[in-house]
């Protein structure tokens, strides 16, 4: 059962302070939109599950996570981001401040969310949620979400893809010239982000996963003892750590060395994983990440050809449309980039490696610095 906390400690002054802000939140929102066209509105994320980081600081316990809110609203999303979704973003950008933490709106309906395929998201909302306004009965049509063992094994995927490109972000940071406060807090977030996803992939490949990050922990426990996967254990360990730095974050003020050895140290596990990962969704054996750079299969289905063919033309562009990729979602190309960029850096110095990179990149780049920009570009349109 779900906490009636917001946090994983309920601290009382926490508490109180969030409350303010979904207070506000709830007023700002019904001055917003109109009656007719306001279905429900609800927290999400960490917070909604009950489970919100709690940052200790002088002045006193803080909120970490952004405070994500799923605005439900009658009719045609796009027609309703185009209508309020400004207007959204400006009360989002008053309330940041107060909160302390950023503040996000999702515009969605009702409708969508129950015709919605099953996915991580959508099992982590609907079951582990606080209302701000609305009432529980409005998820009937949506128990199929309730059910952990439909999440399919591509969720799976972009999970540890997702994660893996922030390990890819934090190197960035650590091979920077300077390195500051600012960036040893970003690489220690997302070490902590990838120590937890190696463990909730596996349980997603399982059918284990749970709303409750202690749960998730607490079903990696049981796995370890009864799955013969010689990295198990050093996964579970890290899960560990990902779930006290989810509950208890923390800012970071460790060296450069320090977070090099255990980016590296996260990094080389991730590889393990991901490999395993991958030849269970693709049903084949893949050994190495060579074999999966080149396997000749398509490696997203997320969308029929034509559709494709609309989403590389949004994303890449002319070129993006005319390439040998034009009828593949353009995520393949980060599926295929982000393997070369984070476990095998050897592949820029290679007489094949480094057009291939250009290709899946769409750039001319030849550094890894450069190489990063249009990761982070492509990375962002298709994300």
């Amino acid at each position: 059962m779900r906490s009636k906390n917001l946090t994983a400690d309920g601290a009382p002054e926490l508490e109180q302070h969030l409350a303010l802000i979904c207070a506000k939140i709830a007023a700002g929102i019904r001055g917003l939109v109109p009656r007719r066209k306001l279905e429900a509105v609800l927290l999400g994320g960490g917070y909604g599950r009950g489970e919100g980081g709690v940052l200790e600081t002088p002045a006193g316990p803080r909120p970490y996570n952004d405070l994500e809110f799923y605005v439900c609203l009658r009719g045609h999303r796009h027609l309703n981001e185009l209508r309020f979704g400004r207007a959204l973003h400006v009360l989002g950008e008053i309330l940041t401040p107060q909160a302390g933490v950023e503040v996000e709106f999702k515009i969605t309906s009702l409708r969508e969310l129950a015709a919605a395929p099953v996915s991580m998201f959508s099992y982590d909302l609907v079951v582990g949620h606080r209302w701000l306004i609305g009432r529980e009965e409005q998820l009937a049509a949506c128990a199929h979400h309730r059910d952990p063992a439909q999440i399919p094994l591509n969720e799976a995927t972009r999970l540890l893809m997702n994660r893996c490109s922030g390990l890819l972000f934090a190197q960035e940071r650590l091979e920077k010239r300077e390195f500051t406060a600012g960036d040893a807090d970003f690489v220690r977030r997302n070490i902590a982000k990838a120590d937890l996803a190696l463990g909730d992939a596996v349980l997603v490949a399982f059918g284990h996963y749970h709303w409750s990050v202690r749960e998730r922990h607490r079903q990696m426990e049981r796995l370890a003892r009864g799955e013969p996967l010689p990295w198990l254990p050093a996964v579970r360990l890290r899960h560990a750590a990902g779930v006290e730095f989810k509950l208890h974050p923390e800012r970071s003020t460790a060296s450069r060395e320090t977070l090099h050895a255990q980016h590296h140290a996260v990094a080389q596990l991730a590889k393990e994983v991901w490999l395993w990962v991958e030849s269970r969704r693709l049903g084949r054996p893949i050994q190495s990440i060579r074999d999966y750079v080149e396997l000749d299969q398509s490696k997203y289905d997320g969308a029929s050809a034509l559709r494709n063919l609309a989403i590389n033309l949004r994303a890449l562009g002319p070129r993006g449309v005319f390439s040998r990729r034009g009828l593949r979602h353009p995520r393949e190309r980060i599926l295929n980039a982000m393997p070369l960029l984070l476990w095998q850096p050897e592949a820029l110095r290679s007489a094949d490696g480094l057009p291939f990179l250009q290709g899946e990149l769409q750039t001319t780049a030849t550094t890894f610095a450069e190489l990063m920009q249009a990761y982070r570009a492509l990375w962002s349109l298709v994300n």
